[in-house]
């Protein structure tokens, strides 16, 4: 008999262990609820249908994100795009040539908000953060510090850093010691 590990099994935090959320008085640094996260490759004869399977329509427009009720499509590439969706969502099915992983137990995420988050991410984002280069519903793979993030802002003053949960230890508290300025 064949024993079927459960990718749920894999899923803790690996923030475990650190306080949950870290707050001064102009900016906010919390872990965010499980979700279920698909790294999606497809050519553009496949985009429609691939949005179609998905339930939202994929962005085409570079660096965005297209976010609406309980699932998201962020363009990470000319052809690469991140999938997050309720935790347990599975994707329907795409005829098209495709490549698609469930990257769920990879990532995890991280809110930072407040007054200051650009002041804070810019500590270690060499991004231009104010609000009109960086829009909300912008997004953009890049580096904090030493680790790649997925950077989106959701809000005028609030980012989802998406990251690696090998490297989430490393950004939590690269985050943390950098609000200790602000």
């Amino acid at each position: 008999m064949v024993d079927v590990l459960r990718a749920d099994i894999f899923r803790r935090s690996s923030l475990e262990g650190v306080a949950e959320i870290k707050q001064r008085s102009s900016v906010k640094i919390a872990m965010m609820a499980p979700v279920s996260r698909y790294n999606l490759r497809v050519g553009a004869a496949g985009i429609m249908e691939a949005g179609a399977a998905f339930g939202r329509a994929l962005p085409v427009e570079a660096c965005r994100a297209n976010d609406a009720g309980d699932k998201a499509a962020l363009w990470l590439g000319p052809d690469e795009w991140l999938l997050i969706g309720p935790d347990g969502f599975e994707m329907g099915q795409i005829a098209a040539p495709h490549s698609l992983v469930d990257v769920s137990h990879r990532q995890m995420a991280l809110e930072v908000s407040g007054t200051r988050v650009e002041d804070l991410l810019n500590t270690g984002v060499m991004l231009d953060l104010r609000l009109s280069p960086f829009p909300v519903g912008m997004c953009a793979r890049t580096l904090l510090g030493k680790a790649e993030v997925v950077l989106w802002r959701r809000e005028a003053q609030r980012f989802q850093v998406e990251v690696w949960r090998s490297f989430a230890p490393y950004v939590f508290e690269f985050l943390t010691q950098a609000s200790k300025g602000l």
